[in-house]
């Protein structure tokens, strides 16, 4: 790579960045090869070695490699997502997919904050380090991967069982946060545990007209209303409190099934629920409050899980992490103050941790808007190039623990 001036380093980060917002990559039904394209071109540019593994067909799942000094200490993995939620583009105030910059430097696309900025910051940090000649005792890896968004099952969920993966030798990975809307940065080193639940109320059909007992909707609102109550408890938990979304559980009622006809008494009805337990919720007990409730509700009453997720421990955050403490020193002497707390959602980080290996999630976006998943998605370009900066600093002190 030829020496570059800062402005036309930024000016290549920000048109590296515009190009990977461009590539429509939304599900459903995603043709990654465009972003894989790409990838190998940043690839190349960077003079880092690329390989694609595929796990599931057309699910494919590229990490960039940056060999160490001493590459037989255990790994960094920086990881990111190519896949983004769908949009309505009739609520967008420019179109999702154009990467444009206003007055202001906001730039509109979906994946702005969720995350193609971060997958673009590691390697354009990376690009930083290598011209000033910096080298570390890691290795580092920088993987993209699929299906993220709908669970990472056919993306990170299986690859980490794959001996591609175990070939890694990871020690130590960082994920996507979220932004910040003060001057904070947000960092979590734990996620909630995700259950969606489907409880089934079989009962008695008939006529409209009559009042049969054991019908389903009589056993579907009991269970609404224990879901509800619950749900309550948790959101005054929540305002009466200094508590993150992540440190309470979350209920969510997301779909309703059942019924014919407006004068048929149904046979069952089922309603599905959305729940995320925090992370000092023990889930035998919670299954057992579940199994309860249906109980209460009747006979025949039970539920099923869409999607399970084992508990997962959180990262420590202590002296024993060297990581952590590595990552730390560098926020301080930037002068960052971190809001450090339990991810609401769920990211790739969960099968990573799940295997012992510590990860934090952090995406360098403060004095910004949280608009993941939402119409107008957009970052600012000099937010996105601070994130560089302070990428640069963070991937070199954790490479060189």
């Amino acid at each position: 790579m030829a020496n570059l001036a800062k402005t036309q380093l930024d000016e290549l980060s920000l048109n590296n960045f515009c190009e990977y917002l461009r590539i429509p990559s939304m599900h459903p039904d995603i043709n990654y090869e465009p972003c894989i394209q790409f990838l190998r071109k940043q690839a190349k540019d960077l003079d880092l070695s690329i390989n694609v593994y595929h796990v599931h067909p057309k699910k494919p799942i590229a990490v960039m490699s940056w060999i160490g000094t001493e590459p037989s200490l255990p790994s960094i993995l920086l990881n990111s997502h190519m896949d983004v939620v769908p949009v309505f583009a009739d609520d967008w105030t420019y179109p999702p997919f154009d990467a444009h910059i206003d007055d202001q430097g906001n730039i509109f696309a979906r994946g702005s904050q969720d995350m193609k900025c971060v997958g673009i910051q590691y390697l354009e940090a990376i690009r930083r380090m290598k011209l000033e000649k910096k080298s570390c005792k890691r290795t580092i890896h920088i993987s993209f991967m699929p299906e993220e968004e709908v669970g990472g099952v056919l993306g990170m969920k299986d690859f980490v069982h794959t001996q591609h993966y175990k070939s890694l030798n990871i020690g130590f990975a960082l994920d996507e946060g979220v932004a910040n809307p003060t001057e904070s940065y947000s960092l979590f080193n734990g996620e909630r545990t995700i259950w969606h639940v489907t409880i089934h109320c079989p009962g008695n059909p008939g006529h409209g007209s009559l009042l049969l007992d054991n019908t389903p909707g009589e056993k579907l609102r009991i269970i609404l209303d224990k879901m509800m109550d619950f749900r309550k408890t948790q959101q005054d938990k929540l305002l009466n409190s200094k508590l993150q979304l992540g440190d309470v559980t979350s209920i969510n009622l997301t779909k309703i099934k059942g019924g014919i006809q407006a004068n048929v008494i149904p046979n069952k009805m089922e309603a599905t629920f959305d729940i995320r337990l925090d992370p000092e919720v023990d889930p035998i007990n919670f299954e057992s409050t579940l199994k309860n409730w249906c109980k209460q509700a009747g006979n025949d009453v039970y539920f099923t899980f869409d999607e399970k997720n084992d508990f997962v421990k959180s990262t420590k955050l202590d002296d024993s992490n060297h990581f952590w403490k590595a990552f730390k020193s560098t926020c301080d002497k930037l002068d960052i103050n971190l809001e450090i707390g339990i991810f609401p959602g769920g990211t790739d980080s969960r099968y990573i941790r799940s295997l012992g290996i510590p990860a934090l999630g952090f995406s360098p976006m403060n004095k910004t808007k949280i608009l993941l998943h939402d119409h107008d998605e957009h970052l600012n370009k000099e937010v996105f190039l601070n994130g560089i900066r302070i990428y640069e600093k963070i991937i070199y002190a954790v490479a060189n623990v």
